[in-house]
């Protein structure tokens, strides 16, 4: 028969393998991260090359093209490690899907890449073609994080998805930036889309403060060169501050894309710093768990005798989140704790029991606050694109008028989310 040590031994070994599959997560974002930073910059040097009929950075382009086939090649391959066989995989629903979308826009890629070489394709439609791909690619580090059973492991997704997501607008900006300068006026619309990526910028990166360490919250706020913010700065004010179809110098199209690519390359850098602690946690726990099975092995092999059950009612405590009632209904005082199979074990059976109880509900509790943020995120996701598809809304249009019943109503943004989705069933059917 079975006690309740094997039982113990085999949570153990659940544990273990859920943090082998997050170590494997961990590294398939690593390897997501290199090639949205890669195709960020492929998306950039396009909009200069398409801005300026061709004229600029078409060497660059071509080089760029080749460093993000080979960051393609490696998600490939890591892609090719997931058990896609096995039906029990925390999330896995959701994240196949996303990989899926994923690989049809990286199989497209190359079209997109010959339509711009061609110029057939505008700034704005090539900057949305290359918005979509990277998007689909964060979706699967937001699914990997919202997959994540560990509590510290999910703060580091979480604090990484939200950096990526910020370093992505700020890859936005930077594109949009390069287009209008490279184009040498202003387009009051293009300014608008960079204020709303400029805002969104910084709440992200609020949220990365918010979950990622304090060490590493620092570390951001002193990686920024004051010259290259100050000049970031300066050229924004040029351009959201122009009249619309104003002139803009054309030659300050390179000196943008450079400090905006300094700021993003600052991001990367950081955003490295975060693989690797993220990694490292992954090995720590992954150590200690199987520290705590060699232990409990051991354990199973050098107790000797039968537990007596009677004790375990009349001297061991309840666990700290049940709950004991006497017939007259009053709780019941613990009593102290049961000494184990024999004198020559430290610890009872029992204790290693509650102990492994106590830490199972305190991570439950904390994973539930971490989950908390993501699950914000969703609704407002999904009422956004309630409101762009029954409103004809762009994403920074419905954004904006949703942070906009929050200010009237003083409600939080995920409020005024629930109540857009809760009037969803009502609205009359989209005609196409």
């Amino acid at each position: 028969m079975k006690s309740g040590l094997s039982f113990l031994i085999a949570a153990k070994r659940c544990e273990i393998a859920e943090l082998q599959a997050l170590a494997l997560t961990s590294a398939l974002v690593n390897v997501t991260g290199r090639l949205v930073h890669g195709l960020q910059r492929e998306r950039g040097l396009s909009n200069l090359y398409l801005g300026s009929n061709g004229a600029l950075f078409a060497p660059e382009r071509l080089a760029q093209i080749g460093e993000c086939e080979t960051s393609e090649a490696h998600l490939r391959a890591c892609l090719e490690s997931l058990d896609t066989e096995s039906v029990i995989v925390g999330n896995g629903a959701r994240l196949f899907s996303r990989i899926a979308y994923v690989l049809h826009g990286l199989d497209a890629l190359p079209g997109l890449r010959a339509q711009v070489a061609q110029q057939r394709w505008t700034a704005r439609k090539t900057t949305e073609a290359y918005v979509r791909l990277i998007t689909g690619l964060l979706a699967v580090v937001f699914e990997a994080a919202d997959s994540a059973t560990d509590p510290e492991i999910s703060r580091l997704l979480v604090a990484r998805f939200n950096f990526m997501q910020g370093k992505e607008f700020a890859g936005q900006e930077r594109a949009v930036g390069s287009a209008l300068y490279a184009s040498g006026h202003a387009e009051a619309s293009e300014q608008q889309r960079l204020l709303h990526l400029i805002e969104s910028q910084e709440r992200c990166l609020r949220m990365f403060t918010e979950f990622s360490s304090a060490g590493l919250g620092a570390l951001w706020a002193q990686s920024q060169p004051s010259s290259t913010q100050a000049e970031l700065e300066r050229m924004r004010r040029v351009l959201c501050t122009a009249a619309n179809g104003a002139i803009l110098d054309a030659s300050q199209s390179t000196t943008w894309f450079a400090c905006c690519s300094q700021r993003i390359d600052r991001m990367k850098w950081l955003e490295d710093q975060l693989a690797h602690d993220l990694l490292r946690e992954c090995e720590t726990k992954i150590a200690a768990a199987q520290n705590d099975l060699q232990a409990f092995t051991a354990l199973s092999t050098s107790a000797s005798g039968e537990e007596d059950a009677l004790s375990f009612f009349k001297e061991s405590p309840l666990p700290d989140h049940a709950v004991s009632l006497t017939n007259d209904g009053v709780a019941a005082t613990p009593t102290p704790p049961l000494q184990g199979y024999g004198p020559h074990l430290e610890r009872s059976i029992l204790e290693l029991v509650q102990a492994q109880a106590r830490r199972l509900q305190s991570m439950g509790d904390e994973l539930d606050s971490v989950r908390a943020s993501l699950n914000d995120r969703k609704l407002v996701e999904r009422a956004k694109g309630l409101l762009m598809a029954h409103r004809q809304l762009s994403e920074e249009e419905a954004h904006k008028a949703m942070r906009q019943m929050a200010m009237n109503q003083s409600r939080r943004l995920v409020e005024v989310a629930e109540a857009v989705l809760a009037v969803a069933d009502v609205l009359p059917e989209r005609r196409h």
